[in-house]
């Protein structure tokens, strides 16, 4: 079997507006951060389905608008993805659509299960038969194979089946229906417009589309409206373990998610790193675009001033490829440039959000210094990651996580900074909006909400460090200018 992906995405669906499709195409837009490999939208009209995708961003998949006259119908759903490991063929562009016993089904998933390899297995025991990697195709089969009456109570079954992390998106051509798993990983909430019902992975989506926020989707709900109105189903008891790295990083500063404002807690989080990690400097400056409210919340703390001494090209998404080793070693340049006046003989605090491997931020040190730097003074508005995520987010295997490894003092070394502090795992979650006991914190902590089954990833775990001493470091820095 080819190794399943891992993906992090975007879902945008509206239901009984007569621009359906137009308006999850404005969705999606808002939503590009969380997706910039492929893009889907699948409309529908009361009889059938219509789909339109592609590789690429959303404004290239729908680059000829008269494509919206195709996507007929007031119902649609729209997927944007960001594959983390694994095929990104244009087989796993979602959403995918299949035909059922019922009629045709469009499906759009945000997450990853981790007990996805031993439902692959039972489902190809049973005859099932696979087009993808994706997880998201085997919610697909176990949606078609049950026997209960209605769709969402076919639904209701086949989730009742899945761990790890999910929300989700089905249309069918008469009704839209939502899901969150029970532990509440990624944000999914509910809106009106209108009479029109809309739902999204973040709030920001509806500032675009004009669309009245109402509530987020409860973990282990389904949330169904069709002709008849809206009703919810509950498929699991809630145990909340809403992903911390959503506030930390992923999530658009001008969305709300769990009841706060991101803004907000990613200030908190840039001012609790600097009552714990001062340092003397002249200038704040952050690594754009995520860094940037943390690095407000460091320099209103701190009394330092906050400057622009990073501009980020915002044409270079997080899924640039490199296409040849010569230009992989202009990768940080491309995507970054100083603003030397500025930086010139400065004493600065740079605040980034994490450190996964190490190997960007060290070419953007290099940046800095030949800008002129005189000292630089890394902070990190979130605990070292230590360990893989097997609930969506882009965390690799354990080898390659630098702080799995390294000490404190160890990467700052490598960085080749004046030095380096991490904001606290207790500062972080006494930052977070709500109780921290909701919070997932497994790439910081190791411990895992979802257990993860034996042969559903355990090597990821259990990798040793070797590959550090062995040289992998100088493999990861191969190209560095």
């Amino acid at each position: 079997m080819s190794e399943r992906i891992k993906e992090h995405c975007g879902l945008y669906g509206v239901f009984g507006h007569p621009q359906a499709s137009e308006l999850t195409y404005l969705g999606l837009y808002a939503l590009q951060h969380r997706g910039q490999e492929s893009a889907g939208i699948v409309s529908a009209d009361n009889h059938r389905l219509h789909a339109r995708a592609g590789n690429g961003l959303v404004a290239d998949v729908f680059h000829d608008h008269g494509v919206f006259s195709r996507l007929q119908g007031t119902s649609a759903v729209g997927h944007v993805r960001y594959s983390t490991a694994g095929d990104s063929s244009n087989r796993n562009i979602q959403p995918f659509v299949v035909t059922t016993k019922d009629g045709p089904l469009a499906v759009a998933h945000n997450g990853n299960l981790t007990n996805a390899e031993s439902l692959h297995q039972e489902l190809s025991a049973e005859g099932a038969i696979f087009q993808t990697s994706s997880d998201t195709e085997l919610i697909v089969h176990l949606v078609a194979r049950s026997q209960a009456e209605t769709l969402s109570e076919r639904i209701r079954e086949a989730l009742e089946r899945l761990e790890g992390a999910f929300s989700l998106l089905f249309l069918s051509p008469t009704g839209l229906i939502a899901a969150r798993d029970t532990h509440g990983f990624r944000p999914l909430v509910v809106g009106k417009k209108g009479e029109s019902v809309m739902v999204a992975s973040e709030t920001c989506a509806f500032d675009l589309t004009g669309t009245t926020f109402v509530r987020d989707i409860e973990p282990g709900e389904i949330f169904e409206v069709d002709s008849g109105g809206q009703k919810s189903l509950r498929f699991g008891k809630p145990k909340l373990c809403q992903c911390v790295f959503e506030l930390i990083y992923f999530t658009r500063p001008d969305s709300y998610i769990w009841g706060d404002p991101v803004d907000r807690s990613r200030r908190r989080f840039g001012r609790r790193l600097a009552e714990e990690a001062p340092a003397k400097a002249d200038i704040v400056i952050s690594v754009p675009d995520s860094s940037n409210t943390a690095a407000l919340g460091y320099a209103h703390a701190s009394g330092i001033p906050y400057e622009i001494g990073l501009i980020r090209n915002h044409y270079i998404g997080r899924t640039f490829i490199n296409p040849s080793p010569f230009m992989r070693t202009f990768n940080t340049r491309i995507k970054y440039n100083t603003v030397a006046e500025v930086l010139e003989g400065q004493r600065v605090v740079l605040v980034e959000d994490s450190i996964v491997r190490g190997t960007t931020l060290k070419k953007l040190v290099g940046l800095l210094r030949r800008a002129g730097v005189r000292e630089i003074h890394v902070r990190v508005s979130s605990p070292p990651i230590g360990h893989p995520c097997f609930y969506g987010m882009d965390f690799p295997t354990k080898k390659e996580l630098i702080a799995a490894w390294n000490s404190e003092e160890e990467i700052r070394n490598f960085l080749q900074v004046d030095s380096l502090r991490y904001l606290s795992l207790d500062g972080l979650l006494q930052c977070v909006p709500g109780k921290a006991a909701d919070f997932c914190t497994a790439c910081f902590s190791g411990n895992y909400p979802v257990p993860i089954p034996p042969g559903e990833g355990r090597a990821l775990l259990e990798e040793t460090g070797e590959a550090w001493a062995q040289g992998e470091l100088e493999r990861l820095l191969s190209g560095l200018t």
